[in-house]
């Protein structure tokens, strides 16, 4: 007798103005379909079982909790990058070669 776990996948919205939101979650079929619109529409798919897990403990529409928005914001930034985007008034020159004045949250993103 197997104790498989059932594929999870979890999706979220994130707008630059709130924390990101859970806009999509379901097991095995559903996770699938989940995916496979993910890969119709070009979204980076980021997997870790763990992180699914925990987020498909909220409800649609609710926001990630706090404790994971560095974990989240992390995500978002790689798959910025692999978009060859990056936040406005954003370098990856060393510090030394760079204007390193904060910006602030929610400023517009662009590529």
């Amino acid at each position: 007798m197997s104790s498989k776990q059932p594929r999870q996948a979890i999706a979220l919205i994130y707008d630059g103005q709130q924390a990101p939101t859970l806009s999509a979650k379901g097991d095995d079929e559903l996770a699938e379909a989940i995916l496979a619109l993910a890969r119709e529409h070009d979204v980076p798919i980021y997997e870790n079982a763990e992180l699914v897990r925990l987020l498909a403990r909220l409800e649609l529409g609710e926001q990630i909790p706090e404790a994971l928005y560095l974990t989240i914001a992390e995500i978002i930034a790689f798959a910025w990058q692999l978009r060859g985007k990056m936040p406005m008034g954003f370098s990856d020159a060393p510090a030394a070669e760079r204007d390193i004045t904060p910006q602030l949250p929610g400023l517009p993103y662009h590529s």
